[in-house]
């Protein structure tokens, strides 16, 4: 006979209390709370099921870490390069967290550690293993810091290429990241740069727990969703970049919108428990105008560090503020005009260069949501592991959808709850009427609905506490079934969105070092072409030099520049222009990869470029190639 044991929850419920059948068990908040636990007690079946798992899948991944061969990276990026123990262990440490949660109610403890270790397993391993900086766009952003410390100021009226100009426009992250490497008295921020997605994931858990404890009081739906959110979080913008910090600070500003902006009168029968998914919170207690007040002054400081680090950020928050006051409850507009003021002021003084060349460009992309929508500007993904990832990408933002959208319609006394946070996901989605953002608006959508989401699609996966006998039983049998499988398959969709173009990612030492002796090499004021910005140091000592990344442009253009590069290269460089070429590994895997070359054109071009006496050959290694340009006397 299969023995049936409820999940525990704190607090009341409000549903009335089912009746105890066989050896079911209710646990109630007048229960003791749960103590650490003796050497006999660990031991005991109930008990061993919680932490043995814990241990075993640590002791796998310890054991696959240093077998990963990340060296050698094929097509399907790090999918093929881990060994089956690293497999292994995230499908125990999943299976580990879903028998946590029957012990959520009195332990939550069990549940926040596995969602650590979870957080440790998926995005520890470049930290601890590579030996260069991941992502060429963290090694941008490491130059940016460096140049800061190098001249202790910032230059936001000049003009550099590449749309440089905006990180003296937006220092805000860079100043806080060169009082890091100071304070820590190291050489660059590459020494610490690795790390990032894992120090901002740690400090994001316990903000999205504050804001899902604000619309409930399960547990076991609590963690279920800060889950969710880590599985679902593949977007990559939580490398060391002023997305990830000001998002960071985001989600702070809002958890503390949703808990303490509640206006008085407002909860109406929000407040009574029997109206209530017994799931859900009842709305926070009031604030009155003056606690308001300075509450707004408080968070601020907040508003402005996120105006001062990043230019997306501030306008996502301002629609999310918005949409809050679309409800009742949070009618504030206090928050909301201090939030627009500090944008607009900062947009209009230390970032008014780019933001009136964005107010130009909008009369092209305001209304263009197919445009706008559409990722990057390169073609198709080309070779198994990006049309992997590709796939992997949409699979999950539908299955995310639909379980968001079954609980949304299912649930709906937990939705009318949860309204800020459906809210709050949907008030993104107007940017795409607006532009581009770089080819990276659909990422951003994404990203900044992704609270709410995950709170709704784990809302699917957890059943209420309440209802009668045969009903909680149904809902509890059907659980079982799909929470595993949901939480494997989001597994299985995050391993290649965030690790199937790995090898563009990654670059050997001796990659990076050849090219910071080409710029090194290269006078003041030269020009600098390269098929794409996606290498290593591409934008060491970015100051001092111009860049053309010449395959960053729609398809045909390349198709009409590998006709002729060596002619399509020199046409466009200024006559009496220093310019060096450069070509490496790691802009072959990604001009393939994301479909601005067709697949065996990189090699040619670069064998046209060796034998073309308009260029000459500088270095030439494994590691990368480097051409000096030399015209015709």
């Amino acid at each position: 006979m299969q023995q049936r044991v409820p999940t525990p929850v704190v607090g009341s419920t409000g549903a009335p209390p089912a009746q105890k059948t066989g050896d079911e068990r209710e646990v109630t908040s007048e229960q003791p709370r749960s103590r650490i636990p003796g050497p006999r007690e660990l031991i005991r079946p109930r008990r061993l099921l919680v932490w043995l798992p814990l241990a075993v899948a640590a002791t796998l991944w310890a054991y696959a870490l240093p077998r990963i061969d990340f060296r050698d990276i094929g097509d399907f990026g790090l999918l093929d390069r881990f060994p089956l123990a690293f497999y292994v262990s995230l499908l125990v440490l999943s299976a580990g967290f879903a028998l946590s949660l029957r012990r959520a109610g009195t332990a939550p403890w069990w549940p926040a550690a596995y969602s650590v270790a979870l957080l440790f397993a998926l995005k520890a391993p470049p930290a601890l293993l590579y030996d260069s900086v991941r992502y060429a766009w963290a090694s941008k952003h490491d130059a940016v810091i460096a140049r800061l410390l190098a001249e202790g100021t910032v230059h936001p009226e000049q003009t550099l290429s590449g749309g440089m100009s905006a990180y003296d426009q937006w220092p805000g992250f860079f100043a806080l990241n060169a009082a890091l490497v100071r304070a820590f008295g190291v050489e660059s921020a590459a020494s610490f740069i690795n790390w990032a997605p894992v120090v901002l994931g740690l400090l994001m858990m316990p903000v999205l727990v504050l804001i899902y404890r604000t619309f409930s009081e399960d547990w076991r739906l609590v963690w279920t969703a800060v889950w969710i959110f880590q599985l679902a979080n593949w977007v990559g913008q939580d490398y060391l970049s002023p997305q990830g910090l000001s998002y960071l600070l985001y989600l702070t500003v809002f958890a503390v919108v949703v808990r303490h902006f509640v206006l008085p009168g407002s909860a109406g029968t929000l407040r009574s428990r029997d109206r209530l998914d017994p799931a859900a919170a009842v709305v926070p207690p009031p604030t009155g105008t003056r606690q308001r007040a300075i509450a707004v002054v408080i968070i601020a400081p907040l508003v402005a560090a996120i105006n001062a680090s990043h230019q997306l950020t501030p306008v996502m928050l301002c629609a999310t503020l918005l949409a809050l006051s679309l409800t009742r409850r949070y009618r504030n507009a206090g928050l909301l005009v201090v939030a627009g003021l500090v944008m607009l002021i900062w947009d209009l003084t230390m970032g008014r260069v780019l933001f009136l060349e964005t107010l130009s460009t909008l009369r092209d992309s305001a209304g263009d949501l197919l445009n706008n929508s559409r990722a990057g500007y390169a073609g198709e993904p080309t070779g198994p592991g990006p049309e992997l990832v590709g796939r992997a990408n949409i699979a999950m933002v539908i299955t995310l959808g639909l379980l968001a959208g079954a609980a949304v319609l299912l649930r709906r006394r937990l939705t009318r709850t949860a309204l800020p946070l459906l809210l709050a996901a949907a008030a993104p989605v107007p940017m795409f009427a607006v532009n581009d953002y770089g080819g990276e608006m659909l990422f951003r959508v994404y990203l900044f609905g992704l609270p709410g989401t995950a709170f709704f699609a784990a809302a699917a996966l957890i059943p209420a506490m309440g209802g009668t006998g045969r009903r909680r039983r149904l809902a509890r049998r059907a659980s079982m079934v799909a929470l595993p499988v949901a939480l494997v398959a989001l597994l299985a969709g995050f391993l290649p969105s965030y690790y199937g173009k790995e090898g563009m990612h990654y670059a050997s030492p001796a990659e990076v070092a050849l090219v910071k002796r080409a710029y090194d090499r290269a006078p003041d004021g030269a020009l600098v072409l390269a098929a794409t910005g996606s290498f290593p140091a591409a934008y060491h000592r970015y100051d001092h030099y111009e860049r053309w990344l010449f395959a960053e442009q729609e398809v045909p253009e390349n198709l009409k520049m590998l006709k002729n590069p060596a002619g399509y290269l020199a046409a466009g460089i200024p006559e009496g222009r220093p310019a060096f070429v450069i070509l490496t590994p790691t802009q072959q895997r990604a001009v393939i990869g994301e479909g601005y070359l067709p697949p065996g054109s990189f090699a040619r071009m670069r064998e046209d470029l060796k034998r073309s006496p308009l260029f000459r050959i500088v270095e030439e290694s494994p590691h990368g190639l480097v051409l000096e340009y030399r015209p015709r006397s």
